[in-house]
């Protein structure tokens, strides 16, 4: 269970018979697909997540600085608490150690500039985070 199978599987909610088909065009399947994603999935992945910051010494995912994983993991729950807020509330709730990482990343003095810049391109349904209100009720 890798950072990258949670992104497609995030992409997939929206595109989920096919990229080459819009948004609009697949609707009632992407409901379905997000409804799953939300109820099964998010919660197993980050279960997982939480568990391996734990088993690591509690605070990142790999030993005891941030690496590019911990970076990943930042940028897969601010995508997720951009496309999914209410499931993404109550998934940081239940594996506090996956939402301390993220404050903890967020918080680092270069990241946090970057963040604070023009750079930073807002999260928009161009991407592969999209918010879709339907598919989080």
């Amino acid at each position: 269970m890798t950072i990258a199978d949670v992104v497609a599987e995030a992409h997939d909610t929206h595109h989920p018979i096919a990229v080459s088909l819009t948004y609009e065009e697949q609707k009632p399947e992407a409901a379905r697909r997000a409804g799953d994603f939300r109820a099964n999935r998010i919660p197993e992945y980050f279960a997982w997540f939480d568990h391996v910051i734990g088993r690591s010494g509690g605070r990142y995912l790999v030993g005891e600085t941030a690496t590019y994983a911990d970076l990943s993991l930042f940028q897969l729950v601010a995508g997720l608490r951009y496309a999914f807020p209410r499931t993404m509330e109550l998934s940081l709730r239940d594996n506090p150690r996956v939402a301390a990482l993220h404050d903890a990343v967020r918080q680092r003095p270069r990241i946090a500039a970057y963040l604070a810049s023009p750079r930073r391109i807002p999260f928009n349904e161009q991407g592969i985070f999209r918010r879709y209100p339907e598919l989080d009720p």
